[in-house]
């Protein structure tokens, strides 16, 4: 530790403390994230394990860099990156206003972290703006792997106690414990929305009031294995269609019958494109759900790879 001079504390939770420092030696800024060890407890947490060991193997400019691990008897370090701020603060110190273009680069740099966790077989299961990280050339970084897990064939039960409330997928949400890839798309699809409006799209208050929100907004879903609704004038009536849904744990045949409410007026920020991409994102069948590297494909990203093309033909 007499590596690093400590500057200031950035912040504290259950799991210890964060300080911004420097690196004595290299002068270089980094963050420290000091864990308390608790002496009942048998070691080191295994939130913290599971961090270590994934952030050791994922490398990629759109996740923290982990670069060291300090371990004594009474407390564990680990020393990452310096970033400025998270997702929340910065939309937060733009009051809620960021405009469209930059909406679009913070969530096409979140889906290719995403889409490189995914290739190497990883789930976040705990994306929210809290755990993106910023730095003040605008980069974004996804941070806080302590949920994270890689996953495996054939597919695993795991828990659904995962994903902080407002960014959870509503089959995990009614208790689903076989997911994929496709639980991060939806917090992606919350996070887009949020950036694009300024306020969380999904707040409830409890899980079932979130199952509520969700249904207020995007319709309630039908289980066309069981029984068909008469076909409506909605336009989203066949992205309603879940087949399996009412199979859930906590799925209530009492759910009330929502339509879909149109987006476009709750998001004006949003092209057509955009409104496109986000319906993808919050498909309610988790295998209809876009991927991340579908995501990046998107005609919503056209302009930023239109940008990259005439920056790169500019600089030959």
């Amino acid at each position: 530790m007499e590596k690093y001079q400590k500057i200031e504390k950035l912040g504290e939770g259950t799991y210890g403390i964060v300080y911004k420092a420097q690196n004595r030696e290299t002068n270089e800024v980094v963050a420290l994230k000091r864990i308390r060890l608790d002496n009942e407890e048998e070691g080191v947490p295994c939130t913290a394990i599971r961090e270590i060991s994934l952030l050791k193997e994922l490398k990629h400019p759109n996740i923290v860099g982990l670069f060291d691990v300090l371990h004594t008897e009474k407390k564990l370090t680990l020393v990452f990156e310096f970033m400025d701020s998270d997702l929340k603060k910065f939309v937060d110190a733009c009051g809620g206003d960021l405009d469209a273009l930059t909406v679009k680069h913070l969530l096409y740099q979140l889906l290719c972290g995403i889409a490189y966790c995914h290739r190497n077989r990883v789930l976040h299961r705990d994306l929210k703006p809290q755990n993106l990280l910023i730095n003040k050339r605008g980069d974004l970084k996804l941070g806080d792997f302590g949920l994270a897990r890689a996953f495996g064939i054939p597919v695993r039960s795991y828990s659904h106690e995962v994903v902080t409330l407002w960014y959870r997928a509503p089959d995990v949400l009614m208790g689903s414990r076989q997911y994929d890839t496709s639980i991060d798309l939806w917090s992606v699809g919350c996070i887009f929305a949020e950036m694009a409006s300024g306020r969380p799209f999904f707040a409830g208050t409890s899980i079932d009031d979130q199952v509520l929100h969700i249904f207020k907004i995007m319709g309630t879903p039908f289980d066309p294995l069981v029984a068909m609704p008469p076909e409506s004038a909605d336009p989203e009536y066949a992205r309603r269609l879940w087949p399996g849904c009412s199979q859930l744990p906590d799925w209530k045949r009492s759910f009330p019958i929502y339509p879909s409410t149109p987006l476009e007026p709750l998001l004006p920020k949003l092209s057509s494109e955009g409104i496109n991409l986000l319906k993808r994102l919050l498909e309610y069948a988790p295998e209809k759900r876009i991927s991340a590297e579908q995501a990046l494909l998107h005609p919503y990203f056209d302009e930023l790879r239109a940008m990259s093309t005439a920056s790169n033909g500019g600089m030959g």
